[in-house]
């Protein structure tokens, strides 16, 4: 399953990085992933007007949109739209940080998963 990752590189800039999941064929329930452990999750809402400029992530964590959509800016001018059932890996805890800014004018719910630190992905 394809991540958006957005990393803190060597130059303490955040960059963009498109990652797999690993997923394992468990008949009959499907494919699936490896258990990621962390340490809860949080729900947001946030509405249509917010723009938010440079910023790090909290934590390392996923970032599941569920309704609306979000574009997510990094320092080279470099921006992602990410809508419904979108996932961004967030790890860019230090450095420059990213842009987060709603789309059209609309209002946005998401989950944060937390991963912790030492979780190899």
């Amino acid at each position: 399953m394809q991540v958006v990752r957005v990393y803190t590189g060597d130059d303490g800039r955040s960059h963009f990085e498109d990652v797999e999941i690993p997923l394992t064929d468990n008949a009959p329930i499907g494919r699936i992933s490896e258990l990621i452990p962390g340490p809860g999750v949080v729900f947001r809402e946030v509405g249509g007007d917010y723009d938010l400029d440079f910023h790090n992530a909290p934590r390392r964590q996923f970032v599941v949109n569920l309704k609306g959509s979000v574009d997510i800016g990094v320092g080279d001018g470099t921006v992602r739209h990410l809508g419904p059932g979108d996932i961004l890996l967030a790890e860019d805890t230090e450095g420059e940080g990213h842009t987060s800014r709603a789309v059209d004018g609309k209002p946005r719910e998401c989950l944060f998963i937390p991963v912790y630190d030492d979780v190899a992905l």
